[in-house]
């Protein structure tokens, strides 16, 4: 199974802790300086499966565009939206806006890393 992804992060902690409240996941047990992470699994009495999100400290500056983005399916997209912007999210333009055929919405996590919004689930 695929066991997690792996995020460069100026501050590991903080940008874990952005992420673990907008996923509800929790962070792990042996946190540092250099690294976090934070798993579903620690939550879920289910197990599962989800992959884990390693944060690991690095002082580079992020240019451009992700190569890697997570992409979230909330049931309700705009009041998902609503509540990242909250936790401090952005919505951002990587030229999407031009295309009529967008469902999506992308934002970007307090250091800046985009992420997709997509539209809603369906029932």
């Amino acid at each position: 199974r695929l066991q997690g992804s792996t995020v460069d992060s100026r501050d590991p902690l903080a940008l874990a802790q952005s992420w673990d409240k907008a996923l509800g996941w929790k962070i792990g047990e042996d946190i540092n300086e250099i690294e976090v992470w934070i798993e579903r699994e620690l939550g879920d009495p289910q197990n599962t499966g989800f992959p884990d999100i390693l944060f690991l400290k690095n002082s580079d500056m992020k240019l451009g565009k992700n190569r890697l983005h997570l992409d979230l399916r909330p049931d309700d997209q705009e009041a998902e939206v609503a509540r990242l912007e909250k936790l401090g999210a952005q919505r951002v333009d990587i030229g999407q806006l031009n295309s009529d055929e967008c469902t999506w919405i992308v934002m970007a996590d307090p250091e800046g890393n985009e992420f997709c919004i997509l539209s809603a689930r369906p029932n």
